[in-house]
């Protein structure tokens, strides 16, 4: 991020109960639920300073959950697709076998 006031880069700290080598993402993933984390974002060049506290309402994840874990992997592995083609022949290929299955059922 670029410094609102003079355009530099600010550094980004994360809380005290944190080494200074922190990111706000590994500070996240260790926080328990209802835990705030101290957040500054500091600009060296100018002195601007921002702090912030981000607050863990909830906690949800899908640790033991296969079903959740497989529609993450398969989801991030639609994201990496980069020709819109692919993608629009993949979704015909799926969408082939429902429509024959309606068909048949009639």
């Amino acid at each position: 991020m670029d410094c609102p006031a003079c355009g530099s880069s600010v550094t980004l700290e994360v809380g005290l109960d944190h080494p200074p080598s922190a990111s706000l993402t590994d500070a996240l993933l260790a926080a328990d639920g209802d835990e705030c984390i101290e957040v500054s974002r500091n600009c060296w060049n100018c002195g601007w300073h921002e702090e912030r506290q981000v607050c863990v309402a909830s906690i949800e994840t899908t640790e033991g959950d296969e079903t959740a874990i497989e529609r993450a992997a398969l989801l991030d592995e639609i994201a990496a697709i980069e020709c819109l083609a692919t993608l629009e022949d993949a979704l015909a290929e799926v969408r082939r076998p429902r429509c024959h299955e309606r068909c048949l059922r009639r």
